[in-house]
């Protein structure tokens, strides 16, 4: 699959900045490709582009309207169809990043096919994956895993791969989900595969490598999401890690989406997650924490992470402000 770029990201009628992170992270890792935003009426998301219609979007050049939502349940709403007519009608490509597949929209595909533009269902993966097996492979994987959904884990991990690449290391970022398929152009979204085939799609991205290769894995979910937890459960076995960074969000005060569902302290994260890792790989050892202080003050954050080092004595950093090299550097010793 190649999607054309550069890019309409269309933010739809996001309730929240979280609800269109596959269009902040695209916009983050490829700010090149993002030439300008499409909102609906009560959209609360900005990714600080420049507001425009689709005729304005096929003035400037773009190749592709592309769904930067990433709802609960992963529907393409009723009041998006318009858009997604006009975008055809001016003979844009859509990429797609959400559960509904386009190609099962009949008046979406007529269009698409009269218009002769292509429509990317970049969330479902087509072809044939093995069941895992857990066989010990060559290579060094690291994975990210969390106390929540959206807390972190895709920034984290091209952040850590961005650092490996800059020091030389071999390394790749895997992606797991939509967001990273649309930044780095391949991998699995493991969330829309049959959950017996999961950590077998996962083996699959991160197959044996030179000894000194470093996999870095994109995680999905939480172990202690009720809903989302089965998807972690099969990256964890599927990537066999040597090593896990734990992500969280600290102001959160229940798991998203989740209002009777509070977030488990970090010291019971980092047990658990480590608990099953050591499946398929008894040697997996945690490395350290990315903690999304976005929400704090600068001395609030610095406080915090200095408090999580002097617990657990290993590096906490936020990926953003003060970046991930003191992770990587854990990373290179083992």
């Amino acid at each position: 699959m190649k999607i054309d770029h550069p890019y309409l990201m269309f933010l739809g009628d996001a309730p929240d900045e979280l609800a269109a992170k596959t269009a902040l992270g695209i916009k983050q890792w490829r700010p090149e490709w993002c030439i300008g935003q499409l909102s609906l009426p009560g959209c609360k998301a900005d990714l600080g582009l420049t507001e425009m219609t689709i005729s304005e979007a096929k003035a400037a050049g773009v190749k592709t309207l592309v769904l930067g939502v990433a709802n609960r349940g992963g529907i393409i709403g009723p009041a998006w169809m318009e858009t997604l007519l006009a975008a055809i009608d001016a003979g844009m490509d859509i990429a797609n990043g959400l559960h509904t597949r386009l190609s099962t929209i009949p008046e979406l595909v007529e269009a698409a096919a009269a218009k002769g533009v292509r429509l990317f269902d970049v969330r479902h993966f087509d072809g044939k994956v093995p069941v895992g097996n857990g066989e010990k492979r060559s290579g060094k994987r690291v994975l990210a895993v969390g106390t929540d959904c959206s807390v972190g884990k895709m920034y984290t991990t091209l952040a850590i791969d961005a650092e490996m690449k800059k020091r030389g290391m071999k390394s790749d970022f895997r992606a797991t989900g939509q967001t990273g398929i649309f930044i780095v152009g391949e991998g699995i979204s493991v969330d829309a595969v049959i959950s017996d085939f999961i950590s077998g799609a996962v083996e699959t991205i991160a197959p044996a490598n030179d000894p000194d290769h470093w996999d870095v894995i994109e995680g999905q979910g939480s172990l202690f999401h009720a809903s989302f937890s089965g998807v972690t459960m099969g990256l964890i076995h599927g990537s066999q890690p040597d090593a896990l960074v734990i992500c969280h969000e600290p102001t959160r005060t229940h798991m998203r989406g989740l209002p009777g569902y509070k977030l488990p302290d970090l010291k019971t994260c980092l047990e658990v997650n480590l608990q099953h890792a050591k499946l398929t790989n008894p040697d997996c050892v945690v490395v350290g924490f990315a903690i999304n202080t976005k929400s704090l003050d600068e001395a609030a954050a610095t406080k915090l992470l200095a408090d999580i080092e002097a617990e657990f004595g290993l590096p906490a950093v936020d990926p953003v402000r003060i970046g991930v090299a003191p992770i990587v550097d854990k990373l290179q010793e083992i």
